[in-house]
């Protein structure tokens, strides 16, 4: 009997997210606030024996060497020097190019599954190395757990830190270039002490890219105004875009919400 291992691959967004400054190596230093959501994931099914990768409900997603799916799993190969057999259907949940980390995770989770399913043995810290060579955020989704954000965004603290209300998530269908996004932002330097917790309120919640997204895509800043005109007790991008998180307290103010957005959007109440 073939061996099949079904493994979540979940969503995040970025409380606050600050671009600090263009590095020498092209990237940028960022200060984050990671948060998971579990609610939202992608499904990703480890088989076995072949060596084929598929996703089973969506087309516009490459399938091709810039997938992290299969990147991870070459990193890997590469690694160990041995080939993998293993066969992995995706099931795309997560919207793509929306700021929730979706590709990040879903390269993080084929690192953790065949790490367990062919007992590598790799450590987090290993795997944590590993993880950046594919991407910047990628790191975060070996913890999924709320964590601060610095350096590339590798470089991470976790935190006891939790969302009090209802959270609201809204994405629009608007596939956005994290590339295009940094290319349009201006680093700007921060003075605010992430590490003292009495910091960590949403007063001094902001997303740097907001105003390059949301002037590129005038429907995206229209979901934050929608949520502040409902008493929303905060809302923002997340990450480069495309998706609208808010807080709500009372919960008929999240209702109306919801009914002022388009229908065709995806909402998410966490």
């Amino acid at each position: 009997m073939i061996k099949t291992y079904d493994y979540k691959s979940i969503a995040k967004i970025n409380l606050f997210l600050r671009v600090i400054e263009k590095r020498n190596d092209g990237f940028h230093n960022l200060e984050t606030l990671f948060y998971p959501i579990p609610n939202l994931y992608d499904r990703l099914t480890f088989k076995i024996g072949g060596n084929s990768i598929n996703r089973s409900n969506i087309s516009e997603l490459p399938f091709d060497n810039s997938n992290l799916i299969i990147k991870a799993k070459k990193l890997l190969e590469s690694t160990i020097k041995k080939r993998l057999n293993v066969s992995i259907l995706l099931e795309k949940n997560i919207p793509i190019g929306a700021g929730l980390g979706g590709g990040s995770s879903n390269a993080a989770t084929t690192l953790i599954a065949l790490n367990e399913i062919f007992d590598l043995a790799f450590s987090t810290s290993q795997l944590s190395e590993l993880a950046l060579q594919l991407g910047s955020d990628v790191p975060f989704f070996l913890l999924s757990k709320p964590a601060l954000g610095f350096g590339r965004g590798e470089l991470l603290h976790e935190i006891d830190f939790s969302i009090k209300g209802n959270l609201l998530i809204v994405n629009p269908g608007i596939q956005i270039s994290t590339k295009m996004a940094f290319e349009m932002i201006i680093p700007k330097r921060t003075e605010i002490d992430w590490n003292n917790s009495k910091n960590l309120n949403i007063s001094n919640f902001s997303n740097d890219f907001e105003n390059v997204i949301f002037n590129k895509f005038p429907q995206i800043a229209e979901i934050k105004s929608i949520m502040l005109k409902n008493n929303s007790t905060f809302a923002s991008l997340s990450g480069t875009g495309s998706t609208v998180f808010g807080f709500f307290e009372n919960e008929s103010d999240l209702s109306n919400c919801i009914d002022s957005l388009p229908t065709s959007y995806l909402k998410l109440v966490v």
